[in-house]
């Protein structure tokens, strides 16, 4: 039955990821093949955001006024998609020089605050990179900065005997900012660090 549930978690991932690479491209006027602007206007994903840090702290996109910063929403109990992507992000950023990784920030945020407090959220950033910040919210706060990025996420099915062993569907892009918390490019699931790491250079 687990093995049911996380294939068809695995579909629902791919169909949110079709939905949302098509929404990205129709506002992003033809990104390039890293994912960058290569049309005309700039892109409609990002915007203010208003979340909580590991520390219970209120925090806006103002806090990362001095970085570049690397946005990947996701949650702490996921299986694969998500560790894959942070490990590929921490590893992207340790092979840049020293002066470009220091104007890099990755940030983590969870699109599950149910079970992702930020004492969940501090906890499980740190397992990744010593550098990356982990971020949550109420569900409203969550849903309005999922909104901002085009994230799409929908809650799984629950069992009543175990209502916190659940999965989410989500869409899983890694966004860069700029330090005016602008889109300057993304990277879609299954970018190597090696690639991230190159897009890196080529914007910094």
């Amino acid at each position: 039955m687990r093995l049911l549930i996380y294939g068809l978690a695995g579909l629902l991932l791919l169909l949110a990821g079709g939905i949302a690479v098509l929404a990205i491209k129709v506002i992003d006027a033809g990104p390039n093949e890293a994912g960058g602007i290569a049309g005309f206007g700039q892109p409609t994903v990002g915007g203010p955001f208003s979340l909580i840090d590991g520390d219970g702290k209120a925090i806006t996109e103002a806090a990362f006024a001095d970085s570049h910063t690397m946005i990947y929403f996701g949650y702490t109990f996921c299986p694969d998609v998500c560790p894959t992507e942070l490990i590929a992000v921490a590893e992207a950023i340790d092979l840049l020089p020293s002066d470009i990784a220091a104007k890099v920030r990755p940030v983590f945020i969870s699109i599950d605050p149910e079970r992702d407090t930020p004492d969940v959220v501090k906890d499980y950033v740190s397992n990744f990179h010593p550098t990356m910040v982990g971020l949550t919210g109420t569900p409203e706060q969550v849903k309005a900065a999922a909104k901002a990025y085009r994230v799409y996420f929908a809650k799984g099915e629950v069992d009543p005997k175990a209502p916190d062993d659940y999965l989410m569907a989500h869409s899983s892009f890694i966004y860069v900012m700029d330090q005016q918390n602008r889109y300057l490019k993304h990277f879609s699931v299954g970018t190597s660090p090696e690639d991230i790491a190159k897009g890196l250079r080529e914007l910094l």
